[in-house]
């Protein structure tokens, strides 16, 4: 069996309030991410909400980088998921947990689309 692509979901606890609301820090960080993968950046959507939080999107070639942000617990929710074998979602995930600096963190990785290998998909 062969995964088309790894999904990992990063739950980060106890950031710094400030950061979880600071919209362009945000940006920057998930942008950084994506390099740091090797994925290639197609879209970018970032919203501020009031009276805080931060919610963004990045739509790559390989699929998505999202974050959820809410300042008032401290908590941040990361995906990053990817396709193909040239990129390394793993890398992300530490540049995000390095400069989002969580005092906890969990990170849950699945393998998406898991199918025979030289199987053709249908369509």
């Amino acid at each position: 069996m062969k995964a088309l692509g790894k999904h990992l979901l990063l739950e980060l606890n106890d950031v710094d309030r400030d950061l979880l609301n600071d919209l362009p820090a945000i940006r920057n960080i998930l942008i950084a991410a994506a390099h740091e993968a090797g994925v290639t950046i197609l879209h970018e959507s970032f919203h501020q909400f009031s009276p805080q939080g931060v919610s963004g999107v990045l739509v790559i070639a390989e699929s998505h980088i999202s974050i959820h942000t809410w300042p008032e617990h401290g908590y941040a929710a990361v995906d990053i998921f990817t396709c193909g074998a040239a990129v390394f979602p793993e890398k992300a995930a530490e540049y995000i947990i390095d400069h989002m600096n969580p005092t906890t963190h969990n990170i849950v990785l699945m393998h998406r689309g898991m199918v025979k290998v030289g199987q053709k998909l249908a369509g």
